[in-house]
Order: structure tokens, then C-alpha cells, then sequence
């Protein structure tokens, strides 16, 4: 019998890309999901494509820069499900001008690109915390990007050293250390919390520019979605590879 029957997940920015992909992926392997977007319309096209190929999804309309939309869905979740197994925090956009350097962000750049990647991840963890509380082993995976990798960053010989999109890397590199402060929050309690690199993955985000396919992109999400209880807390990883900080 698959024990992932029996957990419910959620999955943010889930209308398309690697979102929609982690929902497939998760639901696949039993697990109910809920596939969020901050269009309910999109949503629920999303959700019953697969519903039709008989897989267990709902759509829930979710917009992570939105606090009455966060609170409202989980209290949908609450209402219907009483408890949320898995929340993966998958949202995010890129903002930046290709054309300006570092400095010449604009602060409305720097402003919009955290209200999604950081601040929306924030708030709506804190949304979910107490139905992940009620899980018996509850898993928050949060989608970062190795260009949130302070270290390659700093390191001329590392591949993403030229790579300078401010505002969405410093987002990730953010992320990456609120999951570090979460984690140290739960590491006496039955939840798990750790940031991911996808991979560059072949979206609409990089206009299809990117080296691996959405399904590869989502196995990491996934991944540390379903780990046991002998599983990581406040890792980063792109598949079994730990990255550096």
C-alpha cells in the first residue's frame, strides 16, 4: 500500500512549470495536492487536466503577495483537510533588467521581487505552520536557485560568478537563510524544512533557455518532499547534492 495516500500537500506558483510538474510528480505517487495559483481560474484548468488522467488534485486559489488570499486558503485547508502534510513554497518571479548592472536596480525591482520570493514564502509558511503542526511528519520545501549561493557567487571559478541578476539571487540567498532560522525553529519537532536548487530548467522564466527539463527541474521539490524521518532539516540540495551556502 503507498503511505503517500494519506498526505496532503500544497504547492505554490503551481498553474505551470516546475510548479504544475511537482504537483504531477507528488500526485503520482498518491499524495492529494493541492495545486495553488493566484488565478483561480488557471488553477482549476490545471487541476482537472490531471484529474482527468485520475490523478488526486485540487485547485485553491493563492496569491503569496496577498494576506487575505493566504489566510483564506488556509482556512480552506483547515476546513476541508484539517491539516496540511507537505507545503512546497514554489512561487516566484524574476524582475530584473538585464540591461542595468547591480547598482542600477530599480528599488521597485528590488521591492516586487521580494514581496514574492521572500516575503510571500515567509507569510505563507507562517499561514500553513499550524496545520503542519498537526501533521505527523510534516515537510516545507522551499524552491531556491543555487544563484542564491553566496559562495559560488564569491568564487571566480565557480559557474555562476558572471551570473549577477541582483534582486531574484539576493531573493533566493534570502530564502535560503530564513530556512536556516525555520529549520533551527523545528528541529525539535516532527517537521522538516529545507531550500532547493532545481536545476536551470527549461521555463518561461529564462524564456526556455535552461539545461534540463521541467520534470528533472521538479524531482528535487519532490525529493525532499516525501523524505522520512531519517531525512535532512535545513539543507540546501539540488537532487542527493548538498550546495554550498
Amino acid at each position: 500500500m503507498n503511505t503517500n495516500t494519506n498526505k496532503i500537500a500544497l504547492v505554490t506558483g503551481a498553474t505551470r512549470g516546475i510548479g504544475l510538474e511537482t504537483v504531477r510528480q507528488l500526485a503520482e505517487t498518491g499524495v492529494h495536492v493541492l495545486l495553488a495559483g493566484r488565478n483561480r481560474d488557471k488553477a482549476v484548468e490545471a487541476a482537472l487536466a490531471l484529474q482527468a488522467r485520475g490523478l488526486p488534485v485540487e485547485a485553491i486559489a493563492l496569491d503569496v503577495t496577498d494576506a487575505t488570499s493566504i489566510a483564506s486558503a488556509a482556512q480552506q485547508v483547515e476546513t476541508r483537510h484539517g491539516r496540511l502534510d507537505i507545503l512546497v513554497n514554489n512561487a516566484g518571479i524574476l524582475l530584473d533588467d538585464p540591461v542595468q548592472k547591480v547598482s542600477g536596480q530599480s528599488l521597485e525591482t528590488w521591492r516586487k521581487t521580494f514581496d514574492t520570493n521572500v516575503f510571500g514564502v515567509i507569510a505563507t509558511t507562517q499561514a500553513f505552520l499550524p496545520l503542519l503542526h498537526r501533521s505527523a511528519a510534516g515537510r516545507i520545501v522551499n524552491v531556491s536557485s543555487l544563484l542564491g549561493s553566496n559562495t559560488l557567487h564569491s568564487d571566480p571559478a565557480s559557474p555562476i560568478y558572471d551570473f549577477k541578476v541582483p534582486a531574484y539571487n539576493v531573493s533566493k540567498s534570502a530564502v535560503n537563510a530564513w530556512t536556516v532560522q525555520l529549520a533551527h525553529e523545528l528541529k525539535d519537532s516532527t517537521i522538516k524544512v529545507n531550500t532547493i536548487h532545481p536545476g536551470y530548467v527549461q521555463t518561461d522564466m529564462n524564456a526556455g533557455q535552461g539545461e534540463v527539463t521541467v520534470p528533472e527541474g521538479a524531482r528535487t521539490s519532490v525529493r525532499l518532499a516525501l523524505i522520512d524521518a531519517d531525512g535532512p532539516n535545513g539543507g540546501y540540495f539540488h537532487l542527493d547534492q548538498v550546495l554550498p551556502w
